[in-house]
């Protein structure tokens, strides 16, 4: 398997030269001839049509086809190559080429057509939206990808016939800033070093002929390096009786070179790996054999040892990696690894995907292949298939991690995820799955409790600890999350709780509501709803209720208009309101006396009352009136779960006095987080910011890290005591906070 430059004319390839690499691995009669009618089509299709170099414009498909041959790639891909452009240059239609060639061949020519169609801009929502819709192609079927990427490697192999240098810029820029990464996330070293190369010649070109002419210059010098340390590795191997191995030289591309002189401010003498040499053995066992001879005959620089073989890079490379001073003290990169590890560092996923002749072969067996070896892919084709069709941007919240991610963690059963540098554990538990990250609590890496803020580290191994009984992700765990993946799952689900508390929020008042003037909420139903309120934009009764939640209607009005009472809602909500002004007159001309607890019950004076010790309801809660047995009336908030709900016959109307001051109440609140130094006192510090009083605070640890306190309050009404909660949420290791039933 080989990826031969052909950019010079005089080496331009056949169809002949397409099938004599096709026949070293492909025997069977329909495979070839179903690659020679793709030809045929080709030929046929773009006869009259030339390329800017002046050559036919067949040429390009048939270089296309001959990378694909080399790859080993399976005959409907090759066919594509060929004919990956005809339903967009030509005459003829998806149908025409189906009937001819099959349907997997024209499944990758549609996926290949709608990639070319995008739209280069440089800004960054353009080019992320470019790479959603190649990530979307990809994850249905990967040869699509494969046959666009050697599309445009010989594109850019033919670059300079473009005489336009603002679109020959373009044309590279595109290819750095998303084809070289599609081919680095793939592991195609090869692939993805000339096309940064190729890309850096024509947006720099004068830094590119400065490296390529300093390369050059030195260029017998370091040959003669090489090969001397190529002859005492030699050597040194047949002296230990190591056999079956072979050793090659290289020096690092371009680009690669260009991006450490401009990033990290160093000259071509200061880049340590210039001068590198490969070496491949039978066995795991022959790599850290090799590595032990090679250090025991040469120092090694210390903190340059890499061992990617334990473990392996996402897009699958593995490899010993060390650098050691060689003779006359020159430094050498050495790399160790087997011949299969060579051969996935050269050709990446290639190396896997290549064509199988058989019965037992299949697309959509190739597809599951690739799928079970990159992690990342699989990721990606699960996240596809999860993602909703309304979601705006579907694939925004995972392009950062394949085309970004540098940081590599284990899981506690030792599989590789791979995130954004900056990353932090809810990162990693939402990559795992949303319903992990939904019910986190805290996070152990390499067996010590960290605070969700943790910047996590390549390396370190991540244990998520979740607890079914999480309130779940708040708006503070997005100060917690580095990846889009992570912050938009948090904010969906914040913006449902906060829908489905407004929708309950309406339910109860409308129910309530029904209740006094008995009316049936069994009769209303969706149909209903839309007859009355579709001009609304409202269809169902959860849209109903969401509506009354946010106060946008009343209970009285919902009810007349779904009654009959009135067609005219504004005039209604009008009519309310004077109602209520009026009546407000009148209550402050005679106001009744008001009693201890500033709550006021309907038709009651002097009413004997106490609020409930389950559940401390405070002013501003929303409360319950209920008839005991020899307590008189009691107060209790809602939720309690003392309330009795099946004595509905004991509840009463009962509300706040709007003008009601100067009482304190008590309430608790139990707050759960990841223990660490001076926690508690932190947690008082942040609640004496506020305009409340702490009457004790208890607070227990459990072995496995985790503190549970408790803070008896007294405060004048549920805004204070929100404002207490939000200050105590600020400190990153609480995970939760809740008002306590006793």
């Amino acid at each position: 398997m080989a990826i031969t430059n052909n950019s010079n004319l005089q080496s331009a390839k056949t169809i002949d030269d397409v099938l004599d690499v096709v026949k070293t691995y492909i025997n069977q009669k329909q495979s070839i001839d179903l690659i020679k009618k793709a030809y045929e089509i080709a030929l046929k299709q773009h006869e009259g049509q030339f390329r800017k170099s002046g050559e036919p414009y067949v040429q390009h498909p048939i270089e296309v086809a001959y990378i694909l041959a080399t790859l080993n790639a399976g005959p409907a891909t090759i066919a594509a190559g060929l004919v990956h452009d005809v339903i967009e240059d030509t005459k003829m239609t998806p149908a025409q080429m189906a009937e001819i060639l099959g349907n997997d061949v024209l499944s990758i020519v549609d996926g290949v057509t709608k990639i070319s169609k995008l739209k280069y801009m440089t800004a960054d929502k353009a080019l992320a939206t470019n790479h959603q819709k190649i990530l979307l192609a990809m994850s249905k079927d990967i040869r699509v990808v494969l046959v666009k990427l050697v599309d445009r490697l010989h594109n850019m192999r033919t670059l300079q016939y473009h005489n336009n240098p603002d679109k020959q810029y373009r044309i590279a820029k595109e290819t750095l800033d998303l084809y070289a990464p599609l081919a680095h996330r793939l592991g195609m070293y090869r692939l993805k070093a000339e096309l940064e190369d190729l890309s850096l010649k024509f947006m720099s070109k004068k830094e590119y002929d400065e490296i390529s002419s300093a390369i050059a210059m030195k260029k017998s010098e370091r040959e003669d390096d090489i090969a001397l340390m190529i002859d005492l590795i030699n050597k040194m191997l047949a002296s230990h009786d190591v056999k079956d191995y072979d050793i090659k030289g290289r020096i690092k591309n371009i680009y690669s070179i260009y991006k450490k002189i401009i990033t990290k401010n160093k000259t071509m003498d200061d880049i340590y790996d210039l001068l590198a040499l490969r070496i491949i053995v039978n066995s795991i066992e022959d790599c850290y054999r090799v590595l032990g001879l090679i250090h025991g005959e040469w120092t090694p620089l210390p903190l340059r040892f890499k061992d990617y073989i334990a473990v392996p890079k996402p897009n699958l490379y593995q490899s010993l990696h060390t650098t050691i001073v060689g003779p006359n003290g020159r430094i050498f990169e050495i790399q160790i690894r087997t011949f299969d590890m060579d051969a996935i560092a050269e050709y990446g996923i290639a190396a896997h995907w290549a064509y199988k002749e058989g019965a037992g072969y299949s697309p959509e067996k190739e597809q599951i292949e690739i799928t079970n070896k990159l992690k990342w892919y699989k990721d990606l084709s699960t996240y596809v298939e999860m993602t909703n069709d309304n979601d705006k941007d579907p694939l925004d919240n995972i392009i950062e991690d394949i085309f970004d991610a540098n940081v590599y963690v284990f899981t506690p059963r030792g599989d590789v995820i791979d995130l954004p540098a900056g990353s932090m554990p809810l990162d990693f538990a939402y990559r795992i799955h949303s319903r992990i990250g939904e019910t986190t609590v805290g996070a152990i890496v390499n067996g010590k409790i960290v605070p969700l803020s943790y910047k996590l580290k390549t390396g370190d191994v991540v244990d998520i600890k979740t607890s079914k009984n999480s309130a779940g992700p708040t708006k503070e765990w997005l100060k917690n999350a580095k990846t889009s993946h992570a912050k938009h799952k948090i904010k969906a689900f914040v913006n449902k709780q906060k829908r489905d508390e407004t929708i309950e929020r309406g339910r109860v008042e409308f129910e309530r509501y029904a209740k006094n003037v008995n009316y049936d909420v069994k009769q209303l139903d969706d149909k209903k709803v839309k007859e009355l309120f579709g001009r609304n934009n409202i269809s169902t009764i959860e849209e109903l209720y969401y509506e009354m939640g946010k106060m946008n209607y009343t209970a009285q009005s919902v009810f007349n208009r779904l009654t009959g009472v009135t067609s005219n809602l504004m005039a209604d909500e009008i009519a309310l309101m004077q109602y209520s002004e009026e009546n407000a007159i009148k209550k402050k001309a005679s106001r009744p006396r008001v009693n201890n607890y500033g709550v006021v019950i309907d038709g009651l004076e002097q009413a004997h009352l106490k609020l409930a010790n389950c559940c401390q309801p405070i002013y501003g809660d929303r409360i319950y009136g209920y008839i005991s047995k020899g307590y008189g009336i009691v107060i209790h908030r809602d939720g309690c779960p003392n309330l009795n709900k099946d004595d509905e016959n004991r509840y009463i109307n009962v509300s706040w006095d709007k003008e009601f001051k100067g009482r304190v109440f008590d309430t608790t609140l139990k707050i759960s987080a990841i223990d660490k130094r001076n926690l508690v006192a932190e947690i008082i510090n942040s609640i004496n910011t506020n305009q409340v009083t702490i009457t004790s605070v208890t607070s227990t640890k459990s072995k496995s890290g985790e503190c549970i306190t408790k803070v008896k309050l007294q405060v004048s009404n549920i805004e204070d005591l929100n404002h207490v909660i939000v200050s105590i949420g600020k400190i990153s290791e609480i995970y939760n906070i809740e008002r306590v039933f006793k």
